[in-house]
């Protein structure tokens, strides 16, 4: 194989297929990015064998085709550090050679018929959303996802498709969010009665091939597996496996309480007070009062913080208390501009957030 490419978009094209290389020494050979050149493209590979991505990578220009594996880490300090628009890698029997003008690099060299095979996309049946829609959906639940192996059934994004629907639904257990967006059915495709569960992970390296807003990306989703295919990439993931919550029944069908807050100075006014919170006191106390919202925060080793935030609200006084992270991983998905509507029964039990008829985020409050 011996290619010339432009250095900073084959850089990217490395980093990016790199978010599907293992974190874990699962195999020697996953640590390598699997290149293969062909008289028109060039396309880039890579897996840690429950999430694939294949993706092809433009201003390349191929002068040999064949394949190669390119140690994922090496590459990549090599792109980065070198300073030519252009580079010439070539691969043979003995190295890969990466050449510019006044350096040269020769790196050790493994068979890429052990690089297992990235599934291609090749379904008639799918689901298609705008990418701009798709990405703001991802930001605005993953984020919620469990991160403990205990809720191993939590820890990624639950996917519904029903005809022009498409809801995406994350929780932990201690908060969760929620998102709608439309899409467009292709040959009948639904995931009625499945439990489609995507890993985190695979979430985000699909929401980083999300570049152009406009762009159709296209949805597979089978009993065990899914597919995302965009114009130049195609993403292969493993289902997470169990049921997910029946987050349905944990939605307040009605609320006593309801106020509109600004995302923005909301944001301003949890950060501020939440200041004062340490590791031992994660918790910022949220005081509802008629015309004004008191958020206090005290540290275990001293000091304490109160911010006050004018609302339009003229209700009974009301307090609980939340972890500020909770609140801060939502309002930093949303515009300033946003307006947010709070709802609320009781302080024993959860507030949720409301975003236009699409988000919803649900909080657990502390005791």
């Amino acid at each position: 194989m011996k290619i010339i490419c432009h250095r900073e978009a084959f850089l990217s094209a490395c980093q990016l297929a790199s978010t599907a290389v293992p974190s874990k020494d699962v195999k020697p050979v996953l640590r390598n990015i699997k290149a293969e050149a062909t008289p028109d493209r060039c396309t880039l590979m890579a897996t840690d064998l429950e999430l694939g991505l294949k993706m092809d990578v433009g201003s390349v220009e191929v002068k040999k085709p064949g394949t190669a594996l390119l140690p994922a880490q090496k590459i990549i300090a090599i792109l980065r550090e070198a300073r030519d628009d252009q580079l010439e890698i070539q691969a043979d029997a003995d190295a890969i050679t990466i050449k510019g003008k006044n350096l040269e690099f020769d790196l050790p060299v493994e068979d890429p018929a052990l690089f297992p095979d990235v599934p291609d996309f090749d379904e008639e049946k799918c689901h298609e959303i705008r990418a701009g829609d798709l990405r703001e959906m991802i930001k605005r639940t993953v984020f919620a996802c469990a991160t403990e192996t205990a809720r191993y059934s939590m820890t990624g994004v639950l996917w519904e498709l029903d005809g022009t629907d498409a809801r995406l639904v994350a929780t932990d257990g201690r908060r969760l969010a929620m998102t709608q967006g439309l899409a467009k059915p292709v040959g009948g495709h639904a995931t009625t009665g499945m439990s489609t569960v995507v890993p985190a992970k695979a979430m985000g390296v699909l929401e980083r091939n999300l570049a152009d807003d406009d762009e159709i990306v296209k949805v597979h989703i089978q009993a065990n597996d899914l597919f995302f295919k965009t114009d130049c990439s195609t993403i292969y993931s493993r289902l997470i496996e169990g049921r997910f919550p029946d987050y349905k029944a944990i939605l307040p069908k009605s609320a006593a309480l309801k106020l509109l807050l600004s995302a923005g100075a909301f944001m301003a006014g949890v950060r501020q007070a939440a200041i004062m919170t340490d590791d031992e006191t994660k918790k910022l106390n949220f005081h509802l009062d008629p015309g004004k919202i008191v958020l206090q925060a005290q540290a275990a080793l001293g000091g304490k913080s109160k911010v006050e935030m004018a609302v339009d609200y003229d209700g009974p006084s009301i307090s609980t208390s939340f972890n500020p992270a909770f609140l801060i991983d939502m309002l930093k998905t949303m515009p300033a501009e946003t307006e947010l509507q709070l709802e609320l029964n009781d302080p024993a039990r959860p507030v949720l957030f409301r975003a236009g008829s699409s988000y919803i985020y649900l909080v657990m409050p502390l005791t």
